[in-house]
C-alpha cells in the first residue's frame, strides 16, 4: 500500500514481466451528472482523479511511466489502458519514453452507461495500449491460444465485452460498489492469457479492488499490486483470497508455433501420417506430387522438399508447402498442417 511511484521505486530493475496499468482518468467533470428519472449518477469525482493542470497530469505520467521502463524486462510489456480523457496524452508520452506501440485495442463496450444529457455519442469504448520495451524486443505473445479463444478465427484489435456489473461488481461493508471504474475480469483474462506464461510476474501499479491480481491468481500468474487507498487494499485482499486458480492441467494453452518443436515432413512419413507412396495435391486439386519414402516429393516435372515444389509449380519465390499441400485420400482432402499438429500431440 502506497504510492505508485515511490513503490514501484523500491522494485529491482528487469524484475517484471508484464505492466497492467490503469491509471487516473483525469475525468475533468463538470457539475452532477443526472440520469432522466432525476437519479445522480454514481460518476468518477474522487480525489484520487483529480488534478490541477494537464501539465500536472503529464508530469505525474512520466514519472511512473519512468519507473515502469526500468522494472520491466527487455522481453517484457506494458498495456495501459484509458478512455478520451486521457490515453492520447499517455500513448504521446509512452512514444517520447521510447516504448514500441504494438496495438492499439478498442474495448467496445456491449452495455456502455448511455448519454444521460444528450449532447454527445455514447461513449461506449475505452483505448488500450500495447507496447514492448522496442521495435526489436522478443516479447510473448500467444497468438495460437488468442486464436482458439476466438473460435480458432485470428484475434482482431476491437473486442467486445461487458461493462463490470452484477455479482462481478465488488461492494463495500456498505453495499455500495467499491471503485468507480473496475474492469471486468474478462478483459485481464485475456490481455494476460495473450501476453504472459504460468509463473510470469505481473505488475499492477494502479492495483484499486484487485482485478489483476484475482485474474492473476486464477491462471497462475504472480502479482504484484501497488495501491494507495485504504479502503481499495481492503476489499481487493478479501477478493482475492477468495479466488480459487485453476487446476495447473487447465493453464495449458495452444503453443504457439515459434515455441513448438520443429516438425520435418520426414516425420510424418517415418510415423505413418503420410505413408511413401500417397498422393498430394493442393486444396483446388490443380497440382499432384507423389510422396517418397524419403520425406521429399515429385510431381511430373518437379521434386524436392514439399516447399521447394509449391513454389515451383506455383512460379513463386516460396511456398508454405505445411498448409498448400493436402493428402488426398479415402477420406478427402486433409492440410498437412493439420496431420503435422496430430503429430505434435502424440509427441
Amino acid at each position: 500500500m502506497g504510492d505508485c511511484i515511490a513503490e514501484m521505486a523500491r522494485l529491482p530493475d528487469k524484475s517484471v514481466d508484464m505492466i497492467f496499468a490503469d491509471p487516473p482518468y483525469n475525468l475533468q467533470l463538470g457539475g452532477d451528472l443526472i440520469r432522466p428519472e432525476g437519479g445522480k449518477v454514481d460518476a468518477c469525482d474522487d480525489d484520487w482523479d483529480k488534478f490541477d493542470s494537464l501539465a500536472t497530469y503529464d508530469d505525474f505520467t512520466r514519472e511512473w511511466l519512468a519507473e515502469a521502463r526500468r522494472i520491466l524486462k527487455d522481453d517484457g510489456t506494458i498495456w495501459v489502458i484509458g478512455s478520451y480523457h486521457n490515453i492520447y496524452r499517455v500513448g504521446s508520452l509512452l512514444q517520447d519514453a521510447d516504448f514500441w506501440i504494438l496495438n492499439d485495442i478498442v474495448w467496445r463496450k456491449s452495455n456502455p452507461m448511455p448519454n444521460f444529457r444528450g449532447t454527445r455519442f455514447t461513449n461506449a469504448h475505452e483505448t488500450l495500449l500495447w507496447c514492448a520495451k522496442d521495435e526489436k524486443a522478443r516479447y510473448t505473445f500467444n497468438y495460437r491460444a488468442m486464436k482458439a479463444l476466438n473460435d480458432d478465427l485470428q484475434m482482431r484489435s476491437d473486442w467486445v465485452l461487458p461493462i463490470c456489473s452484477g455479482g462481478e461488481r465488488v461492494k463495500d461493508e456498505w453495499g455500495e460498489k467499491a471503485h468507480p471504474t473496475q474492469k471486468p475480469e474478462a478483459l485481464l483474462y485475456r490481455i494476460l492469457l495473450a501476453c504472459t506464461k504460468p509463473g510470469d510476474v505481473v505488475l499492477d501499479p494502479f492495483f484499486g479492488t484487485g482485478t489483476t491480481g484475482a485474474v492473476a491468481r486464477r491462471l497462475g500468474r504472480k502479482w504484484i499490486g501497488i495501491e494507495r487507498e485504504r479502503a481499495y487494499v481492503k476489499v481487493a485482499t478479501a477478493r482475492i483470497e477468495a479466488t480459487l486458480p485453476l487446476d495447473e492441467s487447465a493453464m495449458t494453452v495452444m503453443a504457439d508455433k515459434r515455441s513448438a518443436p520443429r516438425v520435418a515432413f520426414g516425420l510424418l512419413v517415418e510415423s505413418g501420417l503420410v505413408p511413401a507412396g500417397a498422393t498430394l495435391t493442393d486444396s483446388k486439386r490443380r497440382w499432384f506430387a507423389t510422396v517418397r519414402a524419403d520425406g521429399s516429393i515429385a510431381s511430373d516435372m518437379h521434386s524436392g522438399s514439399i516447399h521447394k515444389v509449391g513454389a515451383a509449380l506455383q512460379g513463386a519465390p516460396s511456398c508454405n508447402g505445411w498448409t498448400f499441400w493436402h493428402l488426398d485420400d479415402a477420406t478427402g482432402l486433409t492440410e498437412l498442417d493439420v496431420l503435422r499438429q496430430r503429430h505434435l500431440a502424440a509427441l
